[in-house]
């Protein structure tokens, strides 16, 4: 029997839980776990309630009329736009919300309707399951019909990386009916949908693992091959959703093999959309007028050279009035880039820097060197483009010496923003193959390796946080690179946005100095009132 549905599938974009339990359940961890660690870093205790920069602000700095508050999930979701064209595409129909917690009530009354054949999961952010989980016992709590289907770069990580026992745990735990192991599954989805709606046989579909009986079957892995300069997106089926901000992906994978990623082991083969098929696009997006800033999320945008110079001789030639960003390799920038960039309508870029020592970027396999990170970064600096640059502390190899090293790159940089992180490593990254080599033990951010682990590690990001005064540090969790971007499209300018990240350091400073300290203090809260009022003047002591 046919089933007849109005919405064949229901696209659920990111759910970034509450931080209040994002913090608790990684305080369960212990308070002097890596992760807590890492974490605390990030956070200051205003009310006897811990608290992310964006919490802060919206607290503090947000009237919500002349400056709008920071939300769970701003830009628009790229994946929920490529999918949702490509089942429109295939004569299917689609809804979706792009933010699980900002748009629960329109979610709900879809599920209440009972009119939705199948509910995709997308999983591009997750690294835990608490975010999917959550996700489906919303859904079952008004539509038990639904099919729910989840994908994406978490279950296939954890099908690579865990053992069979502990990934049908797993599965059990998330409750989905179906998954899909692939690094792209869009074609795998549309047949999921197809036999749900014929209720034809599942076991004829690669690529998926679902529930029969009490046994879950896991059908052939067979890597996908969709192109994507043939499947870019139709903006026009979501020009009345879509906000101010958009992300647009115009490459799939990367084709750098950094010692710390696996992206590229996952995504497959590195590919780019022509400029032609970018144009396109764009150009749908141009005639949408709320869209005020776009955020190319590929992984190395200025890659190829020359294709991205066309890209960017494209948009000035088009003049669009939307402002952009990217992530950049600044070691492959010239004067001409720099300069179509600023042209172009770039206002910021996040770079990779990871070290500020060449032979910790030689460990990395970064195919980078530090004079070239200073010659990028300088340009950017004549031509006006803001660059934020982020820095891992710990990779392998490292030691006090070349944290020093690093310490030393960021004040004399020029950078705008810096952020430094513990190494978080996955045991399905390149460098895995040389845990002999490093004596490398743990995973995660418990780790150890022959001249460092993840304790000593944690203590010098924190002697770097109390160093470092010249350059502004840009918090982590819950605040990240594309909310400094769209800040600047709320009201705020540069230089009240680093005041209020210098104010939000100043009571990280005081937690670390004084570790017993639990509240932030009052002259810490003050300088962060203080820190976004639309005046000129103000001045703020940023050193304990």
């Amino acid at each position: 029997m046919t089933l007849n549905k109005n919405i064949d599938c229901f696209f659920i974009g990111q759910n970034q839980i509450q931080f209040e339990d994002y913090e608790k359940s990684v305080r369960k961890m212990g308070i002097q776990s890596g992760a807590y660690r890492d974490l605390d870093k990030n956070t200051l205790q205003v009310n006897n309630k811990i608290l992310s920069a964006a919490d802060v602000f919206n607290m503090f700095c947000s009237d919500k009329k002349t400056i709008s508050p920071i939300k769970n999930v701003e830009a628009f979701s790229a994946g929920i736009a490529y999918l949702g064209t490509y089942l429109h595409r295939r004569n299917f129909s689609f809804d979706f919300v792009n933010s699980f917690q900002d748009e629960k009530e329109y979610l709900k009354k879809q599920l209440e309707s009972n009119n939705i054949l199948t509910i995709a999961i997308l999983t591009t952010f997750y690294v835990t399951p608490l975010p999917v989980i959550e996700i489906v016992k919303f859904i079952k709590t008004y539509n038990d019909k639904a099919k729910i289907i989840v994908g994406g770069p978490f279950i296939s990580t954890k099908y690579r990386t865990c053992n069979p026992t502990e990934f049908i745990y797993l599965l059990q735990a998330l409750g989905a009916d179906f998954y899909v192991n692939s690094s792209q599954g869009e074609a795998t989805l549309v047949k999921i949908i197809e036999a749900v709606k014929n209720n034809s046989p599942l076991n004829t579909i690669d690529n998926i693992i679902y529930k029969s009986g009490q046994e879950y079957i896991s059908t052939p892995l067979v890597r996908e091959n969709n192109p994507i300069g043939e499947n870019m997106v139709n903006w026009d089926l979501f020009s009345d959703r879509v906000g101010e901000f958009i992300n647009v992906r115009t490459g799939i994978s990367c084709p750098f093999a950094c010692s710390f990623c696996g992206f590229p082991q996952h995504a497959g083969e590195y590919q780019t959309a022509s400029v032609e098929a970018v144009e396109h696009e764009l150009n749908g997006l141009s005639k949408i007028k709320s869209v005020k800033g776009i955020h190319f999320v590929d992984d190395t945008f200025n890659i190829p050279v020359n294709r991205f110079k066309d890209l960017l001789k494209m948009m000035i030639r088009n003049g669009y009035s939307f402002k952009w960003s990217s992530f950049l390799r600044c070691q492959f920038v010239d004067r001409e880039m720099v300069e179509l960039m600023r042209d172009s309508g770039c206002e910021s870029v996040l770079l990779g820097v990871e070290s500020g020592n060449d032979q910790i970027l030689k460990n990395m396999n970064k195919a980078a060197s530090i004079d070239k990170y200073r010659e990028g970064i300088a340009l950017l600096k004549e031509f006006g483009i803001m660059s934020l640059g982020n820095f891992i502390v710990g990779f392998p190899g490292e030691t006090e010496s070349t944290v020093q090293d690093t310490v030393d790159f960021i004040k004399n940089s020029g950078l705008d923003l810096y952020r430094t992180q513990l190494w978080y490593y996955e045991p399905i990254t390149p460098i895995a193959l040389q845990k002999e080599k490093y004596d490398l033990k743990g995973e995660s951010f418990e780790w150890s390796h022959n001249t460092m682990n993840s304790e000593q590690a944690s203590n010098l990001i924190e002697k770097i946080i109390m160093d470092i005064n010249t350059v502004v540090r840009y918090p982590q969790y819950y605040f990240d690179y594309d909310n400094v971007f769209q800040l600047l499209h709320k009201g705020i300018t540069i230089d009240q946005l680093k005041q209020f990240l210098r104010s939000f350091d100043y009571g990280v400073r005081e937690k670390l100095k004084s570790p017993n300290r639990k509240e932030a203090s009052y002259k810490t809260i003050k300088q962060i009132k203080d820190s976004c009022l639309k005046t000129s003047g103000n001045t703020l002591r940023t050193t304990l």
